[in-house]
């Protein structure tokens, strides 16, 4: 979900003296999945009081622009302690250039973060950049994760119980990105 201030402030907060960590979190609609991802990870950084290190956002590649967060989205976040703010936004090119880690929720955004930029909008990095900048989620937890294994599952139109499972499916992701970008 997108922060509030403005883009171009957004985009100046990860640049100066110390520059922060962009990390941005991709799913389809950025209804979902992605804010959910957005809030635990503030939620994550926020227990170790490192809110001045990190810029994080979502987007999504389908948006649906100016959405706020699904309801079982929020209420899954909200009995975990987070709450889940701001309005979906699209995945723009300057996103590939503006955050130094973005992750994907699944292969199929992969697949249309390829189709709607091409291999040019990343440079010679392939989606699966050994330095981490473009990647699946999953494969924080599951490295040699194959084919379905690397999707975050897409709970929407399921009941509530399904985005339980997902939220814990993104904490435990979340976490070890954390761990590994602080260690």
């Amino acid at each position: 979900m997108a922060d509030k201030r403005a883009p171009s402030d957004q985009s100046r907060s990860l640049r100066g003296p110390r520059r922060r960590t962009g990390v941005l979190f991709v799913c389809y609609a950025n209804i979902c999945r992605s804010p959910l991802a957005e809030g635990i990870f503030r939620h994550l950084v926020r227990e170790r009081g490192l809110e001045r290190a990190f810029a994080i956002d979502s987007a999504g590649v389908a948006a649906l622009v100016g959405a706020a967060p699904y309801v079982h989205s929020v209420s899954v976040a909200r009995r975990n302690g987070i709450t889940l703010s701001g309005k979906s936004r699209q995945l723009v090119r300057a996103d590939l250039y503006r955050f130094q880690h973005i992750l994907l929720l699944d292969r199929v955004v992969e697949a249309r973060l390829n189709q709607l930029c091409g291999p040019q909008a990343r440079g010679a990095a392939p989606v699966h950049d050994p330095r981490g900048r473009v990647r699946l989620l999953a494969t924080l937890t599951k490295p040699g994760a194959r084919g379905a294994a690397l999707d975050i599952h897409d709970p929407i139109s399921e009941p509530e119980s399904a985005f339980e499972q997902t939220f814990e499916q993104i904490s435990a992701n979340c976490r070890a990105l954390l761990d590994e970008l602080t260690n």
